[in-house]
């Protein structure tokens, strides 16, 4: 019996390493040759001497770190109100909407609300700003980047309560932590604080990942930079994004080396960040208490609120916009409606398409690969390897996607679908790692314990035991995978070379002309096809009801 438990150990190392390698060889070799396109020292003298790169990269940080910061304090805050109160079921009901609203489809609809000629200036107009034709306001595109860190915070924020729930909602974390917030109570600490003092140290240290992934995000964002970030100078990720766009070879170097100062800044950044949360802790473990909590509990009901009203006004406003005719400011509603862009929009089948077997194909991929990594790779393997398997959240996405230009030219599969759909397999990986992870290794293992105790097989334990009752992990992450694949700009602009467009592509070009009704229905369909993902990914992880029969 030893003698067949070490040889299936030694074929699980092996399995497992096959399918490291799968995932370690392109994303090396998509790292090096960013790497290598971007040490051009050439292109670094040129950055260097380019006027507006100082203000971009001040605007990068400022940008970056600003909305990293609100959206994690604005977390923090509607976690503790959820957990204190028991109420983290009603908390987390309007996540899977707020997760399947892709980033730029956010930025539309928070443009179409807060431009000059937006919704939010309509409805006060004229009878209290006195305004009959829009004003020259920097509302949106201004050039201190308040805008985008807006839509930023909005758009972390469901995202780092997600992932702080999913490590609340551990078996083998659950009690326990329930267990110790009890005891500080009876301590004497008051339930808010003994949340502070005893479950948030333990909690934060776990989003160590999702939060770095939400940093590298803020700091090199692209697609909601184009349709609501600073335009003159922009914010370097855009900066670079422009260099890479033109077809002279020493400007396209300065684009590389422009996105691999971005790299250095976001491992500045989260080395830096690290480091206070490292020292914080230590604060805490010598007695010095919870300074700077965030917000009142009796202010978080109102910031959910706000939050999911944000959300809500996105969804009319370009509801409303993909079907608005003549629209003369200022006009709360349009003088006409016209189904013409959602016509317009079902000539374009082929765009549809396209997403749909990319976001498919993508996330089909990653999930299976991620359970067979999770089911069969060590613990230590795991615990090690992390950092690379999550390459493409901290690589700026304009570096990232110069290494797949670069590996796809090398293996001709630039304007290809295989191409195209392993760039997006590569850019979809981490994301359904992290969302499957908690919940997958925190299984436990009493159930497998039991299974074995029958002289029933591993694929019995795993078919009718343990993958029916992660169901509904397996369904989020996937779903979360579909919505990442949907919401690709910059791979499938680069991979494709032309041949290939998905609804993101088409709604940011779009974002930047003037026609409303034809980007809201884009920009409506972009954020459509991953709510109806997560729509059947709940159906899909429901509980199994049983009827009671009576003999």
């Amino acid at each position: 019996m030893a003698h067949t438990a070490a040889r299936n150990g030694r074929l699980r190392r092996a399995a497992a390493g096959v399918l490291l390698a799968l995932a370690a060889v392109p994303l090396l070799w998509t790292a090096w040759e960013a790497l290598g396109t971007g040490s051009n020292s050439a292109a670094w003298r040129s950055l260097a001497q380019d006027p507006a790169l100082r203000h971009a990269v001040l605007l990068t940080l400022w940008t970056g770190l600003a909305s990293t910061l609100l959206a994690w304090w604005g977390a923090a805050a509607l976690l503790a109100r959820g957990f204190v109160r028991q109420r983290l079921a009603r908390l987390l009901s309007g996540l899977p909407v707020m997760l399947a609203t892709p980033h730029a489809a956010l930025a539309i609809g928070l443009l179409f609300l807060l431009a000059p000629s937006g919704w939010l200036l309509r409805a006060l107009s004229p009878w209290l700003t006195g305004f009959d034709s829009p004003p020259p306001w920097p509302t949106t595109q201004d050039p201190w980047g308040l805008g985008l860190i807006a839509a930023l915070v909005i758009k972390e924020i469901p995202f780092l309560l997600w992932t702080a729930a999913t490590q609340l909602q551990r078996d083998d974390v659950r009690q326990r932590w329930r267990a110790e917030h009890a005891l500080a109570q009876t301590l004497g600490y008051a339930p808010r604080r003994a949340f502070w003092l005893v479950l948030w140290p333990q909690l934060a240290g776990r989003l160590r990942w999702p939060l770095l992934a939400v940093l590298a995000y803020g700091l090199t964002v692209v697609d909601m930079a184009l349709v609501i970030g600073p335009a003159s100078p922009p914010t370097l990720a855009v900066l670079a994004w422009q260099w890479l766009q033109d077809a002279d070879p020493a400007t396209y170097a300065q684009g590389a080396a422009a996105g691999l100062l971005l790299a250095l800044l976001v491992l500045s950044c989260s080395m830096a960040w690290l480091a206070a949360q490292r020292l914080r802790r230590r604060l805490l473990a010598h007695g010095h208490g919870v300074r700077g909590e965030p917000a009142r509990s009796h202010g978080s009901d109102l910031g959910l609120w706000l939050l999911m009203g944000v959300y809500a006004a996105v969804l009319l406003a370009l509801a409303v916009g993909s079907i608005s005719g003549v629209w003369a400011f200022p006009s709360v509603w349009p003088q006409s409606f016209t189904a013409a862009a959602w016509e317009q929009v079902a000539q374009s089948s082929g765009t549809v398409v396209t997403t749909l077997w990319l976001a498919v194909g993508s996330s089909a991929i990653a999930l299976a690969w991620s359970v067979a990594w999770l089911e069969l790779a060590p613990r230590r393997w795991d615990d090690t390897l992390r950092p690379l398997l999550y390459l493409p959240l901290v690589l700026p996405a304009v570096l990232w996607v110069v290494g797949l230009y670069g590996v796809g030219l090398q293996l001709r599969l630039e304007g290809r679908a295989s191409g195209l759909l392993i760039a997006h397999t590569l850019m979809v990986l981490p994301y359904v790692l992290l969302a499957l992870g908690p919940a997958y290794l925190g299984f436990d293992v009493r159930y497998a314990q039991l299974n074995a105790s029958l002289g029933r097989s591993p694929w019995a334990f795993l078919l009718r035991v343990k993958w029916p009752l992660l169901k509904r992990s397996l369904a989020s992450a996937a779903a979360v995978g579909f919505a990442v694949s949907v919401a690709q700009y910059l791979p499938t602009l680069y991979l494709g070379a032309g041949r290939f467009s998905s609804v993101t592509t088409e709604a940011v070009t779009l974002a930047s002309g003037g026609q409303r009704s034809l980007t809201s229905a884009y920009a409506g369909l972009q954020l459509a096809l991953p709510v109806l993902a997560f729509a059947m990914a709940s159906w899909l992880g429901r509980p199994r009801r049983f009827r009671h029969t009576t003999a």
